[in-house]
């Protein structure tokens, strides 16, 4: 078991009714209050007019329209400026994890004399950030229970990962009902992508039962809830167990003591959805079940039993090899029950950048961390077998 030190700041209100907690929980933090959004679906549910509502009182200017794999150039760098002219004192994300995600990165920023590029990139440390508050329309991310954010900035192809402790939201907002308008394409691309988080943890050299056992019943408890919340959008109990499994996804909750993963089916999904922008859940569930195939081995072959009986529920065979294999196919069978594409010709991505998206992927991440590391030829290799 590996030392840990952890902590998490973030508050969490769960459960149906809790926006209605607004007001007090933004006070706390000042009466200037930067709204961040997307498209406008919160103005079609209603959701918009319920927090102009509950925040009468308060100063509001608003950063619309920001996008799934959230730019910088777009969304960052205006809000961040947005922040610092008008004197913001609190960050409102209304949303999925890309709108929370961009808030996270000008919270920072607004907070830094430079470009915010520098504090994303690590060229300089972040040494402060306005506080977050976030009400979310998705489960997915698990960004509202997190220090980190994924940014895109589209001119130089690269989809980069801000982790910094400064980025923990301060309250996160958790009510199962606003996730009953998600569409069902975007609610299986959301359990997919918390089902990877978990899959990236589960997969480790040194774990302990306690973490094996947490990471099983989330996978599980995702895959059971997720097919109920397809036939039954608004099925509350299924909805909420998604919502408080995506949010245990990405904190570090399930690993601790565990040695690290490295997280390559990230580093390879953020290649994917930097040059083509695809959903980030649909690139994981794509790659996942490949990735799989590939460091499938006698040294890893162990822990592959163990998921495919423990999670898969595969009856063990006199083969354990035949047992592993046969939990990976039933991985990809249960993403292709959800609706999901599974191949990226599906998505419009083809042959003709992948040599250069490994070529980024192997640069830029530390596939040597990975639970089986990794090189540019492995991730070419898993990109093609993905096709």
């Amino acid at each position: 078991m590996q030392n840990f030190d952890y902590q998490t700041p973030t508050r969490l209100i769960f459960g149906e009714g809790s926006i209605e907690k607004l007001p007090e929980v933004m006070a706390a933090f000042g009466r200037r209050i930067l709204l961040a959004y997307g498209g406008g679906s919160i103005k079609k549910t209603g959701l918009y007019d319920k927090v102009r509502d509950l925040l009468k009182d308060f100063e509001i200017h608003e950063l619309s329209g920001i996008e799934p794999n959230p730019k910088y150039t777009g969304s960052v760098v205006p809000g961040a400026a947005l922040c610092k002219e008008k004197h913001i004192d609190v960050i409102l994300a209304v949303g999925g994890g890309s709108v929370l995600d961009c808030s996270k990165a000008i919270a920072a920023g607004a907070m830094y004399d430079g470009e915010p590029w520098d504090l994303i990139s690590y060229k300089v440390p972040t040494k402060a950030a306005l506080p977050i508050v976030d009400v979310m329309t998705m489960a997915a991310t698990g960004s509202e229970y997190d220090s980190g954010c994924v940014i895109s900035r589209t001119e130089t192809n690269d989809k980069v990962g801000y982790v910094d402790p400064h980025l923990f939201p301060a309250v996160s907002i958790l009510d199962p009902v606003h996730t009953f308008t998600v569409s069902l394409r975007q609610t299986a691309a959301g359990v997919a992508d918390a089902m990877n988080h978990t899959i990236e943890q589960y997969f480790a050299e040194d774990t302990t039962l306690l973490n094996d056992a947490i990471c099983e019943g989330n996978l599980r408890s995702l895959m059971v809830n997720g097919r109920i919340a397809l036939e039954h959008p608004d099925d509350y109990k299924a909805r909420a167990e998604i919502m408080q499994c995506c949010a245990y996804g990405c904190n570090g909750i399930l690993a601790l003591g565990n040695s690290r993963s490295g997280w390559p089916c990230h580093g390879m999904e953020h290649a994917l959805s930097a040059y083509y922008d695809i959903t980030h859940g649909v690139g994981l569930a794509i790659l996942t079940p490949r990735w799989m195939e590939h460091i499938l081995n006698e040294h890893t072959l162990p822990r592959f039993v163990s998921f495919a009986v423990r999670v898969m529920g595969v009856a063990p065979m006199d083969d354990d090899m035949e047992t592993a294999k046969a939990g990976i196919h039933a991985l990809y069978d249960f993403f292709v029950s959800m609706g999901l594409p599974m191949h990226l010709r599906e998505v419009g991505i083809d042959e003709s950048r992948l040599e250069e998206m490994a070529h980024h992927v192997a640069e830029g991440w530390p596939l040597d961390q990975a639970y089986v590391p990794l090189t540019e030829k492995d991730i070419l290799a898993i990109f093609r077998a993905s096709l």
